[in-house]
């Protein structure tokens, strides 16, 4: 279901592009915290105009380039990351794009609105031993929660499934059969995919469905595969603290989250030797380009470790 939102014409923008689009929900909630965010700014500016009135509707046609133009400067005086600039900046155009389609505004202010330049910035993957020590904290423990925080991590690992994608898995998306096993998820745009599981990954998720979710069971959710001590399906937030926890107890240094074991996965498949498009395939990818940036990261990594061995190289060559 769309995000609700008390904006009609907000709302319609979300069930287009859930219903004609065909955009993740991960995405519509995303394009609806932004889109209230510029209505916020923009209601601001109302009333800066018309201080008498303290409730005055958004009526979109009154924006202008301006007022955006405005928004995207308070954006950066509170410091927001670039890529979340251009992500809100993204919002606010695809938005008056519908509204001029729908004929609810005469111009759109966004028209030749250049978005704002994003720094590329590569994904950074953990490396071989930080994973092997990040999932061996749960399996200190024999817990309902930690055997379903290990049937996670190792389930995240084993697939590069979105952290969206994982926790939206429900008992039929799995296949435990010992030939295929797998999980079948839906990802952007709503396209399918099946990605099988290991060994390994396999015998942690058998060991949470026996002895792990049974337990969490309380008339919640019962479709959800993972579940909170409430019995219900667990989140994205709190499945990013419960990694938090076991990355701190590992000892790992920096940010760890649910994308760094996607990452990971990606960038030790290709390094293990398997073809870009596989990895594409398997990551759901809609173009092969992103997925050849983890083998810019192994490039680079190459190019470290030989540095490291033969320093009069590197300084013949400088």
């Amino acid at each position: 279901m769309a995000t609700a939102t008390a904006d009609p014409s907000v709302g319609n923008f979300l069930s287009f592009l859930l219903n004609e689009k065909g955009c993740s929900q991960s995405t519509i909630d995303a394009y609806g915290n932004d889109l209230e965010q510029f209505g916020l700014f923009f209601s601001h500016v109302q009333i800066l105009k018309s201080p008498f009135s303290r409730t005055l509707p958004r009526e979109w046609n009154l924006v202008t380039r301006d007022i955006i133009e405005q928004f995207v400067v308070d954006l950066n005086q509170q410091r927001y990351a670039e890529a979340s600039i251009a992500r809100k900046v993204a919002a606010v155009k695809s938005f008056f794009q519908f509204l001029e389609a729908e004929g609810s505004v005469p111009t759109n202010p966004t028209e030749d609105l250049q978005s704002p330049r994003v720094s590329k910035i590569l994904p950074n993957p953990l490396s071989i031993r930080e994973v092997a020590l990040l999932l061996e904290q749960p399996a200190k423990k024999q817990t309902p929660g930690a055997l379903r925080d290990r049937a996670m991590m190792e389930l995240l690992y084993a697939t590069g499934l979105r952290v969206t994608e994982l926790v939206e898995l429900d008992l039929e998306s799995v296949s435990t059969a010992l030939k295929n096993p797998g999980v079948q998820c839906s990802g952007a745009g709503s396209k399918d995919r099946f990605v099988p599981i290991h060994e390994q990954a396999l015998k942690a998720l058998l060991d949470y469905l026996e002895n792990g979710r049974p337990k969490l069971v309380k008339g919640g959710s019962a479709r959800a595969l993972f579940l909170n001590y409430r019995g219900d399906r667990l989140t994205r937030v709190g499945f990013w603290l419960i990694l938090k926890q076991y990355a701190e107890q590992a000892g790992i240094e920096g940010v760890v989250s649910p994308h760094s074991l996607r990452h990971s996965f990606a960038a030790h498949m290709l390094r293990g030797g398997a073809p870009v498009q596989r990895v594409q395939e398997l990551m759901g990818h809609a173009n092969v380009s992103t997925t050849q940036v983890y083998t810019q990261i192994l490039d680079d990594h190459a190019r470290q470790v030989y540095d490291r061995a033969h320093p009069r190289a590197r300084v013949r060559a400088s």
